[in-house]
Formats: structure tokens, C-alpha cells, sequence
């Protein structure tokens, strides 16, 4: 399989900004240990399941099954970087849509960044790119790549936008959790 990053299939970023300095902040630690219960709270109906597990390279992953739009999304996220303020995940995600499954690029990079007043901005950022076995797929099914990109940026942009405040809250009461624990 070969992945299009000349072509983007989806692109959205959104930001919450939380009560928390960002010397606080762990975002690396937060997604690597974060219990499913919570991720499922962080985009309600749409998380359905989350684990962290690692690749036969010993590499860190996260796996994500969400719905996005009508397509349930099975994310393999591999742990390009991972600090406490910015985390870069790259996916070869599991597409199964009403009419099939597919394979579509996921990158995903969570960003904090500090703001006036002992606060910080958190940037939830995604960008889907298509693979050949995408395009075949779109082919097969009687779209055109333009047709499939609208639909994806309708469905992840929405999807974006209301995880990316839940994500940051989470995100902020793990900070406090742990601030009040030492």
C-alpha cells in the first residue's frame, strides 16, 4: 500500500484553551495512559474503544475505533514523537463504510502551547491522507477523489471539533490529578 501525501483527503484544527500552565501540562503521558472510560467521555457516541499496546518494533501505539460520519474508523496511531507538549501519531486507519472497507492515512498531532496568564492552548489537529487502495476504492464505488474529500472534511472536521474541548478538559484534570497526587 502506498500513501498520497500529495493529495489530502482532510485537514482540520481546532483549539481549547485550559487553566493550566503549560509546565503542568503532559500530553505524551496523558495519551499513553489514558483509561478507555475516559476517551470514551472525550467524543460521546462516537469513541466506541481505545488501548495502548506497542509495535513488534517496540514502538508506542495507540489504537482508536471511532465513528466518523457513517465509516467506523479503526486507528492504529504509531508515536512518531511523543513529548509533553507536542505528540505526532501516524495511522494506517481501517475504514468500514456502508459500502466497504478501506484504508485511509491519519496524522494526528496534539500540541500545548503556553498562554498569557498560566494557561494553555490545546491544538487537536488532524489530516487524513488517501492511500492507492482508497483510490481504488472511490473508484470502484462511482466518486470522484473531490466527492470523497468533501464527505471526509464534513465528517472529521465535525467529529474535530467537538473532541478537541473534551480532549483538552481531560487533558487538564489529568495535569491536576497528578499536581495534587505530589
Amino acid at each position: 500500500m502506498k500513501v498520497l501525501t500529495d493529495k489530502i483527503l482532510s485537514q482540520s484544527a481546532y483549539t481549547a484553551e485550559i487553566d493550566i500552565p503549560l509546565e503542568k501540562v503532559d500530553i505524551a503521558e496523558w495519551l499513553f495512559t489514558l483509561p478507555e472510560a475516559e476517551y470514551l467521555r472525550c467524543c460521546p457516541p462516537d469513541h466506541i474503544g481505545s488501548g495502548v499496546t506497542t509495535t513488534d518494533d517496540g514502538r508506542r501505539m495507540v489504537i482508536n475505533v471511532e465513528m466518523i460520519g457513517t465509516g467506523l474508523v479503526i486507528q492504529h496511531y504509531i508515536a512518531e514523537e511523543a513529548t509533553p507538549s507536542y505528540c505526532r501519531m501516524n495511522s494506517i486507519s481501517d475504514v468500514f463504510t456502508p459500502v466497504g472497507r478501506t484504508q485511509v492515512n491519519v496524522i494526528w498531532e496534539l500540541i500545548a502551547e503556553a498562554i498569557e496568564g498560566e494557561r494553555t492552548r490545546y491544538t487537536n489537529r488532524v489530516t487524513s491522507h488517501p492511500t492507492d487502495v482508497f483510490m481504488d476504492f472511490v473508484v470502484a464505488h462511482g466518486q470522484t477523489f473531490e466527492q470523497a474529500a468533501v464527505a471526509r472534511q464534513e465528517a472529521g472536521g465535525d467529529h474535530n471539533r467537538r473532541e478537541t474541548p473534551l480532549f483538552a478538559a481531560s487533558i487538564a484534570r489529568r495535569a491536576l490529578a497528578k499536581a495534587d497526587a505530589k
